[in-house]
């Protein structure tokens, strides 16, 4: 049986414009240098795309350099016609300054695919921190039909017994180190020992939150987010997904049709109960804001009483493979729904409302699902945080231990508020050269702050907040400071920093002025943080000494990125890229 799109699809404007052989022509030729042929190209079937991101640089999406055989093979089941290329590599370990600056670059780099090529829909390939929300910005921009395939978690990392989970090992060795606990092998043979397969992190860091917000957005198929790398399933789920997205095409079940401001909320509703990275913050907010959603700090203040529902590393105990087989998103948006946290009526890529989606999906492992009324902390979102150092940051609350909230939450008739001496660092090296001096005098009432570390003066934003302890107070058996800063923090820690303080120094925050000695106060109950310092004598410091430095731009895009991108609190986007939106709605012209 012929199908009907809903409307005709891009392609056929560069592949069959009637009566312009010539032109046609010049489109076909070099896509038959391979072997397609032209009848593919001219018969009406909707074009997919396979936005690639695996690559030798992306070991954390490597995997989709198989998975998209099984991807192809759904898409051609389906009758639709699949050409794959690459998207710019993003890989958070080992890029610098900082993955950060990537996300921008490639979502430039993919819109200009997506709107520039004979392409009717897209699967979004997507693992690392930033290849999720740098892809569903794209498409969202040039808003065709767009399913996101995550590439999975890597299995369980095992030590002497013990699970080790991606990054949250490195910091929680870090500091045995620096105690005296363990030898440089232990700390490497443990930190290599959490990562054994094929997959991105497998812990809840910014991967697999950022791939579990994509679920719960509705641009995932069900229970794609969680299945790892490796597992039978996630070919299997590949496959699905490249035919779903022909349908999609049909359909023309585009992303403005999804991504709508309750989606959004639910998003942020679900980071909060899985446990999810900080870094969720700046990258929900972009993808919002191209998708011309309002995403406002009291959102995330509103999700701040939502239970942790997941048991899963940094937060909890557990990693991927056990979230996978305990019903991994579906499970907790389960939790969720019944709760009355998510709105279930929501459209996603199926077709079908999120509730109909997840019929059926409790989870059957109340050890690393809890029931909504059982959690494993009351209240676990993110804390909005303002005051005369910045206008926003947020804090991570569900990584806040018992031995952080009795040391600074628990003073009788203060609960929730502490006051620490600031001791500040004017960036990582900084931190690094100075963090055992003695001469800083550094004990558990200070507060450890980094700034030079966000947007323009990283450049990038780094994840540099999660600084540990002097080792002097690592042997005592304080494990962890209060800490502060304008870049952000790896998914993976489990340090509930006060981070993605915006404006940054470089723009001019309160940070800029900062010093160390200064007393500052700190109250979870009414999200405020002030340095103790009067206003004379910021004005006096400002004038007599300006702005922090910052390093010059090693690179184009990099002085590029400082002149267009906006501070992380607004989502860390090029705001001029905003008004772009639904750009498939017209064709380009043609080339020749």
């Amino acid at each position: 049986m012929t199908r009907t799109p809903a409307r005709p699809f891009r392609s056929r404007e560069w592949f069959a414009a009637p009566g312009r052989s010539d032109m046609a022509a010049l489109y076909l030729e070099r896509f038959m240098n391979y072997g397609i042929t032209p009848e593919e190209l001219m018969s009406g079937k909707p074009i997919i795309g396979i936005a690639q991101s695996g690559s030798d640089l992306s070991p954390c999406n490597r995997i989709h350099l198989d998975l998209a055989k099984r991807v192809r093979s759904g898409i051609e089941a389906a009758g639709g016609v699949c050409i794959e290329f690459p998207v710019h590599p993003i890989f958070e370990n080992c890029r610098r300054p900082t993955a950060a600056i990537d996300r921008n670059l490639a979502y430039l780099g993919l819109v200009e695919i997506l709107n520039g090529y004979p392409i009717d829909a897209v699967v979004l390939t997507t693992g690392c921190d930033k290849t999720t929300p740098s892809q569903v910005m794209a498409a969202t921009t040039v808003d065709i039909p767009a399913i996101v395939l995550s590439g999975g978690p890597m299995l369980d990392g095992w030590d002497e017994g013990d699970l080790v989970g991606s990054g949250t090992v490195i910091w929680r060795s870090r500091r045995k180190l620096a105690a005296g606990e363990i030898t440089e092998a232990d700390f490497l043979r443990a930190a290599t020992s959490s990562a054994p397969s094929a997959g991105h992190c497998n812990t809840m860091g910014t991967a697999s939150t950022m791939n579990a917000v994509a679920e719960g957005l509705g641009l995932s198929l069900p229970g794609c987010a969680a299945i790892p790398a490796p597992y039978r399933e996630r070919g299997q789920i590949a496959y699905e997904t490249g035919r779903r997205i022909v349908e999609m095409a049909y359909e023309d079940l585009r992303p403005s049709r999804i991504l709508t401001r309750q989606s959004f909320v639910n998003a942020i509703t679900l980071v909060s109960a899985i446990g999810g990275s900080s870094n969720a913050q700046p990258h929900i907010v972009a993808m919002a804001r191209h998708a011309g959603v309002e995403v406002t700090p009291e959102d995330w203040q509103d999700a701040y009483d939502v239970p942790l529902l997941v048991n899963m590393q940094p937060a909890g105990k557990y990693l991927g493979e056990r979230f996978h087989r305990a019903g991994g998103v579906p499970a907790v948006l389960h939790e969720l729904i019944e709760a009355g946290r998510v709105d279930g009526s929501v459209l996603t890529v199926t077709g079908k409302s999120m509730a109909e989606n997840i019929t059926g999906r409790a989870t059957t492992d109340r050890e690393v699902v809890k029931p909504y009324a059982e959690p494993l902390i009351d209240k676990a979102g993110f804390l909005v945080l303002k005051g005369n150092l910045f206008d926003f940051a947020i804090m991570k609350t569900s990584v806040i231990s018992d031995e952080f909230r009795q040391r600074y939450l628990s003073r009788p008739g203060h609960e929730g508020v502490f006051e620490c001496r600031a001791i500040v660092f004017d960036g990582s090296d900084d931190y690094h050269h100075r963090i055992d001096d003695p001469a800083l005098e550094i004990d558990e009432n200070c507060i450890l702050v980094i700034r030079g570390s966000g947007v323009l003066g990283w450049p990038g934003s780094a994840e540099v907040v999660n600084m540990q302890p002097p080792a002097a107070l690592l042997q005592r058996g304080i494990r962890s400071l209060p800490t502060l800063g304008d870049g952000r923090q790896s998914g993976t820690s489990d340090s509930p920093s006060i981070l993605n303080a915006s404006p940054e120094s470089a723009a001019g925050g309160g940070l800029a002025w900062l010093r160390t000695g200064d007393m500052i106060r700190v109250d979870l109950n009414t999200g405020e943080c002030n340095a103790l310092v009067d206003q004379a004598e910021i004005d006096r410091r400002l004038a007599a000494d300006g702005l922090p430095p910052v390093p010059e731009s090693a690179t184009p895009w990099e002085e590029l990125f400082r002149e267009k991108t906006g501070q992380l609190g607004e989502g860390g986007v090029m705001e001029f890229a905003l008004k772009y939106r639904k750009t498939s709605e017209k064709t380009p012209r043609h080339n020749h």
